[in-house]
């Protein structure tokens, strides 16, 4: 029976350090970067040795500037890699110069191990231990050594993993530690502890190796009275996934086809792969999805500034910067699609509205449908007029070549920004705006130009006119074009910001 640890999923919320600490400090391989199969507008990043075999893998998905999860029962504790036993001494000393939090080194279970924590939290134990892998890599761990669950029903845990090939073997207070034939589950009773919480730094599943599908389906057969279970294809293995008496998400996954199933082995991790039934919406993806760069890349530093944002550039930049605010209930990236279509050469700068309501991310706070929070609207157009400077400062960007584009809530908060802080903007499209100030100032807005794209369906357009005409008052060159559509945007939006943007560049 083939048993063991096939790969660990965690959670990140910053990309870029992540890779930093996975592929720059610990030397693993990343060996594919794809959207998520669950939900392609979520980046998954692999991590192995040098051909991703099954048990060396680390897995994460990509929560960019998510809150920190929950520590708790059901859940992961960490992840333990193997290294060369004499080698925790130089981990130790690399890990003290390069300023990450750790512990040790110390003993358990007869073994050296030293303890870290990566950019997010997660704690990730490097165990000196010799466990050979198919395609080790210079100075990086091998392949891991085991996980640490936490759980309130340990004999049952216990019992439910033997399933996937483990055997129990040494205790260790109120650890009990599985065995398989090579690598281990420690299993710690922690009665009284609340339930975890999914986030960054809190895993969100181990996997188990499972030899082929065959075995999925017996395995599938044989769980068909504990509950629930899933199959899914996930490309490079197929798993099932599961959840044990104490709510512990477990998977068991294919061997094969193997990471190499669609890149050549020199090749892993080059390129961004999309599961295949998101074919159609590639390019979209491919401007949503975080980028990052790889140790020795060139990269552009992300700057502390008072909004969540997110850069997406294009191979050949033509030197003009899209900033992007969503709508209500939208993220830094929502923009992104429409944004590349209308302007395939700019980069985009994408920003996340402070404001919550229900969950979900707006820019100024409401009292009704149509009445909003004047000192919020006025704080939060301050705020972003500051965070404007930041970027041209921190980024280097051009002032001259900046086009703001905002739809809805965005587009609201982006037109308050034009009438409080003139100067601030000189370009700006507006997708379904309406004038949110009640008392709106005097101001010269000459510097500015304006494209406000109204939906002639639109039943929230009704403030739209009085917008145009309070910007237009004031000085504001104001191209009014009404569409034959509701409040949702569509390609003819595309097309009339991209003409408009390409006419009035300077």
């Amino acid at each position: 029976m083939t048993s063991g640890i096939h790969h660990l999923t965690g959670i990140t919320a910053d990309v870029q350090a992540n890779v930093d600490f996975y592929v720059g400090f610990l030397g693993l391989r990343l060996v594919k970067r794809t959207g998520g199969f669950a939900d392609a507008e979520q980046l998954h990043l692999i991590y192995g040795d040098g051909l991703g075999s099954p048990g060396s893998l680390l897995t994460f998905l990509v929560w960019e500037a998510a809150g920190r999860g929950r520590t708790g029962i059901g859940q992961v504790l960490e992840v333990a890699l193997a290294v060369p036993p004499g080698s925790l001494g130089e981990w130790l000393g690399k890990a003290l110069a390069a300023n990450i939090p750790l512990e040790g080194p110390s003993r358990e279970f007869g073994e050296s191990v030293l303890r870290l924590k990566d950019p997010d939290g997660l704690i990730v134990k490097l165990v000196g231990v010799d466990m050979p892998t198919p395609a080790p890599l210079s100075g990086a761990p091998t392949r891991i050594r085991g996980v640490t669950v936490l759980t309130d029903r340990a004999a049952e845990t216990a019992d439910f993993v033997a399933r996937f090939g483990y055997r129990p073997e040494q205790r260790s207070g109120l650890t009990q530690r599985m065995v398989s034939e090579s690598d281990v589950v420690d299993i710690r009773e922690v009665s009284g502890f609340v339930p975890s919480v999914p986030g960054a730094g809190v895993p969100d599943h181990v996997a188990f190796r499972a030899a082929d599908a065959d075995a999925i389906r017996s395995m599938r057969i044989a769980l068909k009275d504990h509950g629930p279970t899933e199959v899914h294809d996930r490309k490079y293995f197929l798993s099932l996934y599961v959840r044990d008496p104490a709510g512990i998400l477990l998977e068991h996954a294919t061997d094969g086809p193997g990471m190499t199933v669609d890149e050549a082995p020199d090749d892993l991790g080059r390129t961004l792969f999309l599961p295949p039934h998101e074919a159609g919406r590639a390019e979209d993806l491919k401007a949503m999805l975080p980028q990052f760069a790889l140790p020795g890349e060139e990269r552009f530093p992300v700057r502390d500034l008072p909004f969540i944002h997110r850069f997406n550039r294009p191979e050949a930049p033509d030197g003009t910067t899209l900033v992007l605010l969503h709508g209500t209930g939208g993220s830094e990236a929502d923009l992104m699609p429409i944004a590349r279509r209308i302007a395939p050469h700019s980069v985009l700068l994408g920003v996340r509205g402070r404001s919550t309501e229900e969950g979900t991310n707006r820019w100024f706070r409401r009292f009704d449908a149509a009445t909003f929070d004047q000192a919020d609207i006025r704080s939060e157009a301050e705020a972003f007029a500051a965070f404007v400077d930041g970027a041209l400062a921190g980024y280097g960007l051009d002032a001259d070549r900046l086009v703001f584009l905002g739809y809805s809530n965005g587009a609201n908060l982006l037109a308050a920004l034009i009438q409080l802080h003139p100067g601030i903007v000189r370009r700006a499209v507006l997708l379904r705006s309406a004038q949110v100030l009640q008392d709106p100032p005097t101001a010269d807005l000459s510097a500015t130009g304006v494209l406000m794209l109204n939906g002639g369906l639109d039943a929230y357009g009704r403030r739209a006119p009085e917008l145009a005409d309070a910007l237009a008052g004031h000085g504001a060159r104001v191209d009014v074009r009404e569409l034959p559509v509701g409040h949702e945007l569509t390609a003819e939006d595309a097309a009339e910001a991209s003409e408009w943007i390409r006419t009035t560049s300077p």
